[in-house]
């Protein structure tokens, strides 16, 4: 996109005063949304977000950004937007994503700081008028499943007793994330997603996809990642931790342990589906196939919870069995 690369530059410069830097991708990303690291002559960098008007609407962004940032979380500061037009110039987080700064002997600090702003996010961000996390869009999310991984990436034919016991597993799964307290949830709060920063860490970015749903989600994101995985005692003690600091913030008043974990499985589970289901869909539509490899891990943590949830049996059962040897 040589003449979109051109209008950026020249933005940058008419709009944004910026001259004599230099330009260079900054980050992949799963949608059309391109970013680019400016580096001015005397070393200060900025990003620039390139949002195709026509494919992507960069007016949630700068939304979910304000909410964020009021509600305490560091995003990246807007320094200038140009919603017409589809370009942000933003704050520069650095280049180090959680995900390469995880290991055994950070995680705990890590996952504390994004624990903490978890809990800031969900105790006070502004909600209002953002989408609902309701059912039809939970079913929606979990049909991916099926329709992209089962059906176009591995031409699995299943059936009627397997299909009959997905659609019983997807219903348990909506009651499930329904019977649960609402908070704003960010949807992909990862290692991907959360940058180690200096100050006022994590850096959050790719929020622009809030909404308002299930408490216990964006916990799973980050804890039940499908990028990195950890051990269960050391997710249950972060867990926990959770919910002393949701609690303390007035959040989640009356919830025990054994109830939160629960929901928690459950959700994983909704969400496992989804971006199975995603990885595939990335591959065969959008000819994005690094994801693939993402697919045993996220399959795995179903099977794990169908060991320890009955009401999830088969379904983990049905992984193990049927959909994993084929990957």
């Amino acid at each position: 996109m040589p003449q979109r690369l051109r209008q950026l530059e020249h933005w940058l410069g008419q709009a944004c005063g910026l001259h004599g830097f230099s330009l260079e991708p900054a980050s992949a990303d799963a949608s059309f949304r391109r970013y680019f690291r400016i580096t001015l002559a005397g070393g200060e960098t900025f990003v620039a977000m390139d949002a195709p008007p026509d494919r992507e609407d960069c007016r949630p962004f700068l939304d979910v950004a304000a909410r964020f940032a009021a509600a305490g979380l560091h995003v990246p500061y807007i320094h200038h937007a140009d919603v017409d037009q589809g370009f942000v110039l933003l704050e520069d987080l650095g280049r180090v994503a959680y995900l390469a700064a995880l290991g055994d002997d950070t995680a705990d600090t890590l996952y504390g700081d994004a624990v903490a702003a978890l809990v800031r996010l969900q105790a006070g961000a502004d909600c209002e008028g953002l989408p609902v996390y309701d059912g039809p869009m939970l079913q929606r999310e979990m049909q991916l499943f099926p329709d992209w991984l089962l059906d176009r990436h591995l031409g699995l034919v299943l059936s009627d007793a397997e299909r009959a016991m997905l659609a019983a597993a997807r219903h348990i799964l909506v009651v499930n994330a329904l019977e649960q307290p609402t908070a704003c949830v960010h949807r992909d709060y990862h290692s991907r997603n959360l940058m180690r920063v200096a100050h006022g860490n994590p850096g959050v970015i790719d929020f622009q996809d809030a909404v308002v749903g299930p408490i216990s989600y964006d916990l799973v994101s980050l804890l039940r990642d499908c990028y990195i995985g950890w051990p269960a005692a050391r997710v249950a003690a972060w867990i926990d931790a959770y919910l002393g600091q949701a609690q303390a913030a007035g959040l989640l008043a009356g919830v025990t342990r054994d109830r939160l974990h629960a929901w928690f499985d459950l959700m994983g589970a909704q969400r496992h589906l989804k971006a199975a289901g995603i990885f595939a869909r990335l591959n065969h539509r959008d000819g994005k196939p690094g994801y693939l490899a993402d697919i045993p891990r996220t399959l795995g943590y179903i099977v794990d919870v169908g060991e320890r949830r009955a009401a999830l049996r088969d379904l983990g059962r049905f992984v193990a069995d049927r959909v994993l040897p084929c990957l």
